[in-house]
C-alpha cells in the first residue's frame, strides 16, 4: 500500500403540429411533386399516386438503411442564420488564406489535410519547442498515422506556460470555480502557472516523468487543472478517473494502464452531502499494487497550502508522446484505454474550440462534464488554448433548487456553455421559470454532445437559454476519435437538432451496408482519411483496436455510430450496438425515444430490443412519468399507439414500463444496456460510469405494461 501524502489546498410524435409543412417532430415535410405531405397521424405507406404503397420514412422515420423514395424531398427549416460579419475565427482564418466560402473550406480541409493542419498551428500560434518535419505520416499504415513528425511540443506550452509568460495575458483569469455551496476560487494564468509546476516538482521528486501514467481521481476543481498540466509538464500521461467510480472501476483502470501515482482528494461535494473520495482511493489501491505513490489534493478548511518550488522547465516531449490515457466503458466488462498524444490532441481541440464555439480569450468556457470524461480534458485543452478562462463547477445542475445551473452561468457571465441533451430534458421538468428568470445574456454560444437530441428540447434549449439568438453547436465525436467527427460551425445556418456536417479536416461519411455512400437515409458514420487527435490504437491491445474500428471495411473507420445526410444537414440516430432489429428492420432507439417524450405524460424514455424468437427483438420502452401522472394501462397504449403512428405500427412497443429514474452517467448519458440487462436478468457489462445505482433498484420496481 502506498503511503498517502498531502500535497495541494483547494479552496473551494407525433406532436399537436402547428402546420401542414412539418410531420412527425422535427419541422420536416415531404414533398412529391408540387405537393407537400404532412399530417399530425402518418400513413404506414403513401395512399395514393405512383408511390402507393410505398412506406413513409423520414429522420424519425426511417430504418437504417434505407432510401427515401425517389422523388421525395425532405427539408427542414432553419432556426438560426450566422452574421457574417467576419468576426469570427472561422472567418478570420478564411480571410488569412485567401478562401471566399466556408464550403471552399470545408472542401480544401478534407482534400488537404497537411495544408490545414499546419495552417491552424499557425494561425492559433501552437508552440512546438522544435518544429515537426512532416504533418502528417501514414507510412505505417492508415491505423498507426503519425502527425506532427520529428517535432517537440507539451500540451502545457500551449495551454499555461505561453500565456503566464507575457505579461500582457499573465494576469487574465484561466480558471474560475464555484461549488454548491457557494464558495469560489479564481486563478490567473500566472497563478494557474505556479500550481502546476508546484505539482509537477513533486512528482519529479518522486521519478515520474517519460511514460509514467498518474491517475487523476478528483472533482472539476481547480487544483484537477493543475494536476493536468503539471503531468503534462513531466512528460507523463494523465490517466482521467470518473469522480463517482467505485473501488473496482478504478483499481481496473489503474492496473490496466500501469499506472505509477494516484491523485485523489480526502472529499468531495455532491447534492449537499460529502463524497469519501479518499476512502474509495484508499480501498481501490488495494487492488491496484502497481500504485507506488497517492498523493492527496487536501481543501482549505484542512490547513494545507499549495506547494511551491519555483518555476519548473516543462519537458518539451515527441509530438507522439502520450498525454492522456482515457478510458471508455466497455460491454464485455472490460474499459478500453484510448492514447491521447500531446501534439494532434492538442492541435485538434484548440481547432475545434477556435473553430467551432468561436472561443476567444474573451471567453468563459463552461462544458458540464466530470474530468473523468473526455469533455473534463476538452474544456482544458479547448479553453486555455485559446487564453480563455475555463469555469468549473463542483456539484449537481439542480441542487439545492433546478436555478442552481443558471444562476451559475449568471453570476461567471458565461459566455460559451456545452451540455448534454439528456440533461436539458431532465432541467425541461422543472419548468421555464428557473432559466428565463435568469440574466444569461453573455451566452453567445451553445454547446451540446453525448447523445441525438429531439426537437422539444432543442428548441427549449435554443431559445430558452440561448434566447434565440444563440447556434447550438451540436458535436459529435466521442473518446477514441479525441473530439469529434460532425459539428456545425458559427458560419452556417442551423436547422433543429443538426450536427451540420464535418467538422474541419474530417473525411466523414455515411456508410449503407455495402460500404458505399449513403444519402437521404441512415448508415454507418465512417471517416476515410486519419485526423490528428484520434487514438494511437487502444492501450496494451493493438489487435482489439484494429478489429473494432478498422476491420469492417480496409482503410476505413467505422465508429458505431447511425447517421444520415439529408438536404446536405447530417443527423445522428443513436448508436448502431444499440439498434432494434424487428422482423428484419433495423430502428435506433433515439427515434423511438423522441416520440415518446413528445407525449406531455413523458419527462424521459428509453427504448431497448428485447430478443423475440418470431421477430428478432420486441420493442421496450421505459419512460419517466411527467409529475402528477400516474402509471396506467390507459397510458402506456397511448405511448404505444403514438409510436406507431410515427414509426409504423411494426415498431409499436410491446411493454411499456413507468420508472422513478434512468440508469445513466454523470454525463447524464441513458444506459440501454443496464435496462436490457435488468429485463434479462443478464450481466449488463461495466457500470462503472452509473451515476445513481438507486436508478437500477428504481427499474426493479418499474411497472410494466405488456401490450
Amino acid at each position: 500500500m502506498p503511503r498517502v501524502e498531502p500535497v495541494i489546498t483547494a479552496t473551494f410524435a407525433t406532436l399537436p403540429l402547428p402546420d401542414a409543412e412539418t410531420i412527425i417532430d422535427i419541422g420536416v415535410s415531404f414533398k412529391i411533386g408540387s405537393e407537400r405531405h404532412g399530417r399530425p397521424t402518418l400513413p404506414d405507406a403513401w395512399p395514393t399516386g405512383p408511390f402507393a404503397g410505398f412506406s413513409l420514412v423520414g429522420r424519425h422515420s426511417c430504418a437504417p438503411f434505407t432510401e427515401l423514395p425517389a422523388g421525395a424531398n425532405m427539408t427542414s427549416r432553419v432556426m438560426w442564420e450566422p452574421p457574417l460579419r467576419g468576426s469570427t475565427n472561422v472567418e478570420r482564418f478564411m480571410t488569412r488564406h485567401g478562401i471566399g466560402a466556408f464550403d471552399e473550406l470545408m472542401a480544401r480541409s478534407i482534400s488537404e489535410p497537411e495544408w490545414f493542419w499546419d495552417a491552424v498551428v499557425g494561425f492559433l500560434e501552437i508552440p512546438f519547442a522544435r518544429p515537426y518535419q512532416r504533418v502528417v505520416d501514414e507510412s505505417g499504415g492508415i491505423a498507426w498515422t503519425r502527425w506532427f513528425t520529428e517535432g517537440t511540443t507539451n500540451a502545457a506550452l500551449a495551454c499555461v506556460d505561453r500565456w503566464a509568460e507575457n505579461p500582457g495575458s499573465a494576469d487574465r483569469l484561466a480558471v474560475v470555480w464555484e461549488g454548491e455551496d457557494g464558495a469560489e476560487e479564481a486563478w490567473s494564468y500566472a497563478e494557474l502557472r505556479r500550481r502546476a509546476d508546484g505539482f509537477a516538482h513533486r512528482l519529479a521528486e518522486l521519478g515520474v516523468g517519460d511514460g509514467d501514467v498518474v491517475g487523476v481521481f478528483l472533482p472539476m476543481l481547480p487544483e484537477t487543472v493543475a494536476v493536468f498540466m503539471a503531468v503534462a509538464k513531466v512528460g507523463a500521461a494523465t490517466l482521467p478517473l470518473f469522480s463517482g467510480f467505485g473501488p473496482e472501476a478504478i483499481a481496473v483502470r489503474l492496473r490496466d494502464a500501469g499506472a505509477a501515482v494516484l491523485v485523489t482528494t480526502s472529499t468531495a461535494h455532491r447534492r449537499g452531502r460529502p463524497v469519501p473520495m479518499g476512502e474509495t482511493a484508499t480501498e481501490a489501491l488495494r487492488g491496484a499494487p502497481g500504485v507506488r505513490h497517492c498523493l492527496v489534493v487536501e481543501r482549505a478548511e484542512e490547513g494545507l497550502g499549495p506547494l511551491d518550488g519555483g518555476p519548473f522547465a516543462t519537458r518539451a516531449v515527441e509530438s507522439e508522446a502520450p498525454l492522456l490515457l482515457a478510458y471508455t466503458s466497455g460491454t464485455t466488462g472490460r474499459p478500453k484505454g484510448a492514447v491521447l498524444v500531446h501534439g494532434g490532441f492538442t492541435v485538434k481541440c484548440a481547432e475545434e474550440a477556435a473553430f467551432q464555439l468561436d472561443v476567444t480569450s474573451q471567453d468563459r468556457l463552461f462544458w458540464f462534464s466530470d474530468f473523468g470524461w473526455i469533455m473534463g480534458a476538452w474544456e482544458c485543452i479547448g479553453g486555455l488554448a485559446a487564453g480563455a478562462t475555463v469555469c468549473l463547477y463542483e456539484g449537481a445542475p439542480d441542487w439545492p433548487d433546478p436555478s442552481r445551473l443558471w444562476r451559475y452561468l449568471e453570476h461567471h457571465r458565461v459566455s460559451a456553455l456545452g451540455i448534454s441533451p439528456t440533461l436539458i430534458r431532465s432541467l425541461m421538468a422543472h419548468g421555464d421559470k428557473a432559466v428565463t428568470t435568469a440574466d444569461l445574456s453573455a451566452l453567445r454560444m451553445l454547446g451540446s454532445t453525448g447523445e441525438p437530441w429531439n426537437e422539444e428540447p432543442w428548441r427549449w434549449y435554443f431559445e430558452k437559454v440561448g434566447g434565440g439568438r444563440c447556434p447550438v453547436i451540436n458535436f459529435s465525436g466521442g473518446t477514441e476519435v479525441g473530439g469529434c467527427f460532425l459539428s456545425p460551425h458559427p458560419v452556417q445556418p442551423l436547422t433543429p437538432m443538426t450536427v451540420g456536417g464535418p467538422s474541419l479536416g474530417m473525411a466523414v461519411d455515411v456508410f449503407d451496408e455495402a460500404g458505399r455512400p449513403l444519402r437521404e437515409g441512415v448508415g454507418e458514420l465512417v471517416c476515410t482519411r486519419p485526423w490528428p487527435a484520434m487514438t494511437r490504437g487502444l492501450w496494451g491491445d493493438p489487435d482489439r483496436y484494429l478489429a473494432t474500428y478498422w476491420s469492417r471495411w480496409p482503410g476505413v473507420w467505422v465508429h458505431g455510430d447511425w447517421a444520415s445526410i439529408e438536404d446536405g444537414q447530417w443527423y445522428l440516430h443513436g448508436r448502431s450496438d444499440d439498434t432494434i432489429k424487428i422482423s428484419g428492420k433495423r430502428l435506433g432507439p433515439a427515434e423511438v425515444e423522441s416520440v415518446l417524450v413528445s407525449d406531455p405524460a413523458v419527462v424521459e424514455a428509453a427504448a431497448v430490443g428485447i430478443p423475440d424468437a418470431a421477430t428478432g427483438d420486441q420493442l421496450w420502452a421505459f419512460v419517466v412519468p411527467a409529475e402528477g401522472t400516474e402509471p396506467s394501462a390507459e397510458l402506456a397504449a397511448r405511448l404505444s399507439a403514438l409510436v406507431g403512428a410515427a414509426l409504423g405500427k411494426s415498431f409499436r412497443p410491446r411493454c411499456v414500463g413507468f420508472t422513478e429514474l434512468l440508469p445513466k452517467t454523470r454525463n447524464a448519458k441513458v444506459l440501454r444496456r443496464a435496462i436490457r440487462g435488468a429485463v434479462l436478468g443478464l450481466d449488463p457489462g461495466d457500470l462503472s460510469s452509473l451515476d445513481d445505482p438507486a436508478s437500477l433498484d428504481a427499474l426493479g420496481r418499474a411497472v410494466q405494461f405488456p401490450l
